[in-house]
């Protein structure tokens, strides 16, 4: 794809206070039409309010975006020096299972990584917990990683708390491949390039961020970059959770959708809410992520990990 035709892209993908889904309809809408991202932003306003249904607000926060482009432009020329790659949703690199996860109405419009992109053709897990952790909740996530090594998936990680750096030492211990969610621009993430520049030259791991690239880590992208890795991964486990997190609010939120979710089950004298999510339709696994013989008889592969 041209440099020019990305800057266009980004002007799409970072329109501020417009939903994704319109944003997503736009590209479906010029895809139907066979016509380009360029092609739109060099329409009419009157077309944009007839054909692609924007309103008054969101005309002017389009028309905005437009007189940006001269900044994205050189923008996109410097991240590519840079290394990193600009990824449309119609990039034939794009995740697929990011798309198919998150659909129309939550797949970003445009991904930027580094590393491998190959990486994100595979299958995936991701290990997710809260703040406060315990012991108990990093060994399993340790075992977790342990699996999927043994079974050739994908690990997916965030870099906000214990459970994401007990997940991406354990990548590295197992020489498991991974992919590291950014909450924050890929430009801001420097020191993280350096920590683990040998893995992404040797391509064992993709850097990805969904951001605006200059944006710094706050805990308001902390909580968004959370459903990019829900996104991306093809299985779930929770190793720890409180009903006031926002891993207890995605796996609800997930569980309502009937999405398999694994949960280790804790005991009696653990401060958490892993067994109320199994009670609302979590799969209870032990700490070795093995599916609990106490889980029910419907499991019938009960016996067997969940990479198996």
């Amino acid at each position: 794809m041209m440099n020019e035709e990305l800057a266009y892209w980004l002007a799409l993908a970072h329109v501020p206070n417009i939903k994704i889904k319109t944003k997503n309809e736009i590209i479906v809408r010029l895809f139907e039409r066979n016509k380009t991202i360029i092609d739109f932003f060099q329409l009419d306003t009157s077309i944009w309010e007839k054909d692609f249904e924007l309103n008054k607000t969101e005309l002017e926060l389009f028309i905005d975006a437009k007189k940006e482009l001269p900044n994205y432009a050189f923008m996109v020329e410097d991240l590519l020096e840079q290394g990193y790659n600009i990824l449309p949703i119609t990039s034939s690199d794009y995740s697929p299972t990011l798309k198919k996860n998150l659909g129309r109405t939550y797949a970003p419009p445009v991904i930027y990584t580094k590393g491998n992109l190959q990486i994100m053709k595979e299958k995936s897990i991701a290990i997710l917990g809260s703040q406060k952790v315990n012991n108990n909740s990093l060994q399993f996530a340790d075992n977790v990683v342990k699996n999927a090594s043994a079974n050739h998936k994908i690990v997916v990680s965030g870099v906000a708390n214990r459970i994401d750096k007990q997940v991406l030492d354990s990548v590295l211990k197992y020489k498991e491949q991974s992919i590291i969610v950014l909450p924050q621009g890929i430009a801001t993430f420097q020191t993280g390039f350096k920590k683990h520049y040998k893995q992404i030259i040797s391509g064992d791991v993709l850097v990805i961020s969904t951001f605006y690239p200059k944006s710094t880590w706050s805990a308001q992208l902390a909580m968004q970059s959370n459903a990019i890795i829900y996104g991306l991964a093809s299985e779930i486990y929770v190793a720890d959770s409180n009903e006031e997190d926002g891993t207890w609010s995605k796996v609800m939120d997930n569980l309502r959708k009937g999405k398999t979710i694994y949960v280790r089950e804790s005991n009696p004298k653990e401060k958490n809410a892993n067994n109320i999510l199994i009670s609302k339709g979590g799969k209870a696994v032990d700490i070795f992520g093995k599916l609990n013989n106490t889980a029910g008889k419907e499991d019938d592969e009960s016996q067997k990990t969940l990479f198996d």
